[in-house]
């Protein structure tokens, strides 16, 4: 069990509760100590934050018109957001950016998906290979700058980074941002410590950027202080956020030790970097929709689809324009982060992953339709089209019918949306 599913279940045995007392409150304490400590957060932080949330439940007079789980989950809310730490806005000028870290933490990833972020905001981006210990590490930053359209600086079979990161500044001096990517190891070592500060001392980056494994739990805020200690770290990344029960407990480990957590990886695209906020990280767990990163989420992903304004604004929908609106899904990431964002945090893993792999299905379907058919979705009655759109993607003539299923009903929503002004007012007013 994850963290946000532990503390949701928390919640809902409150659902029958009529008043909050002592006894109501130290029921519900056991239930979230236990979703804490499963997913690892520190046992001293979860005994703070439960009493913490005691003295407020008891202290306060709850509001007239409030249930007690509504009232329960705010302070909860509250104070998750306390014990998680602060947002994080990066200033978005030239800088130089060291990423520090063990073996098996998402630097090499990281880098890129960082590239993507400054690149995307308008800034030249440079990434230097100084991870001079793994074999593997050279080709893969080299392949991940080509993505994010990044230029790439390397010495393949160079030991020495500190001449390494010297040719590489010199090299990208035309850049605006540049990313340097050290070597790990399985500990903080004096090997290490000896490597960092030396391109520390030659790169002399604004900001060095631990990277930690969030299945490292609370480890986390002893990584974070042993970095610290070492080369003054100027904030964390928590990587692997997508699928780990551990990531509030790494969260918290990290804020506990008086540092910034800066990004959070979700997934491996490069696009799955999000800026930290623990009011978003927050209302995921608990299942409270998050309209505003979904709306910037869509946004990313129709610019990085390149699809047109008026594909979107499109007067009907044809199997053309459904598959324009499947291509930009695709570039949003997982669909378990998509439904997160809009509160749907308790679909069963199977359902997802059934939806996942009929949503990749009917985009290959479409692809074996013919230009007309896919303007025109009528045409596919006609007889033998079932079988040859069927036989052509790979697919069953079954899994066809499904998709045309599908869509007849989407089209018939639309239809009564683009037509029914008052549905268009009120939801309209939602989104605001």
């Amino acid at each position: 069990m994850d963290l946000g599913e532990g503390l949701r279940k928390a919640i809902a045995r409150l659902t029958g509760a009529t008043i909050i007392d002592a006894k109501t409150i130290r029921e519900f304490n056991k239930e979230l100590q236990k979703a804490l400590i499963s997913a690892d957060v520190e046992i001293s932080l979860v005994y703070s934050f439960t009493k913490k949330i005691e003295e407020v439940a008891l202290k306060e007079k709850m509001p007239g018109g409030v249930s007690p789980r509504e009232y329960i989950t705010n302070i909860v809310y509250e104070e998750l957001v306390n014990l998680m730490g602060k947002e994080y806005e990066p200033q978005i000028r030239p800088k130089r950016i060291l990423l520090l870290g063990m073996y098996g933490s998402g630097k090499t990833t990281t880098a890129g998906k960082l590239a993507k972020f400054y690149q995307d905001r308008g800034l030249s981006v440079g990434l230097i290979c100084c991870d001079v210990t793994r074999p593997a590490a050279y080709e893969q930053l080299e392949t991940l700058a080509g993505q994010a359209n990044a230029k790439f600086f390397g010495i393949k079979g160079e030991r020495d980074a500190g001449k390494v990161v010297r040719r590489g500044m010199e090299d990208l001096k035309d850049r605006k941002v540049i990313i340097c990517d050290s070597s790990g190891r399985s500990a903080l070592d004096s090997d290490l410590v000896n490597e960092l500060k030396a391109i520390n001392d030659a790169f002399k980056p604004d900001e060095k950027l631990l990277v930690i494994n969030a299945d490292t739990g609370q480890v986390a805020g002893k990584q974070a202080r042993e970095f610290d200690n070492a080369v003054k770290i100027t904030g964390v990344i928590v990587t692997k956020l997508d699928g780990s029960g551990k990531g509030g407990g790494a969260l918290s480990a990290v804020s506990a030790s008086n540092v910034n957590v800066t990004f959070i990886g979700t997934g491996e695209k490069l696009n799955a970097l999000e800026l930290y906020d623990s009011k978003k990280f927050v209302s995921r767990l608990l299942g409270i929709p998050d309209l505003e990163s979904l709306v910037t989420k869509v946004n990313e992903a129709v610019k990085e689809a390149n699809i047109k304004e008026e594909d979107l604004e499109s007067q009907e929908l044809t199997f053309d324009t459904f598959y324009t609106q499947l291509k930009a899904m695709g570039k949003m990431g997982p669909l378990k982060n998509v439904l997160g964002m809009m509160g749907a945090v308790d679909v069963p893993k199977d359902a997802v992953e059934q939806s996942e792999d009929k949503l990749k299905k009917y985009k290959v379907i479409i692809g074996s339709m013919t230009k007309d058919e896919r303007q025109n979705g009528r045409l596919i009655k006609e007889p033998g089209r079932i079988a040859r759109i069927a036989k052509g993607s790979g697919t069953s003539e079954k899994d066809v019918r499904a998709l045309l299923s599908d869509f007849n009903k989407m089209k018939k929503f639309y239809d009564t949306f683009k037509n029914d002004r008052n549905v268009r007012k009120n939801l309209s007013k939602f989104m605001k």
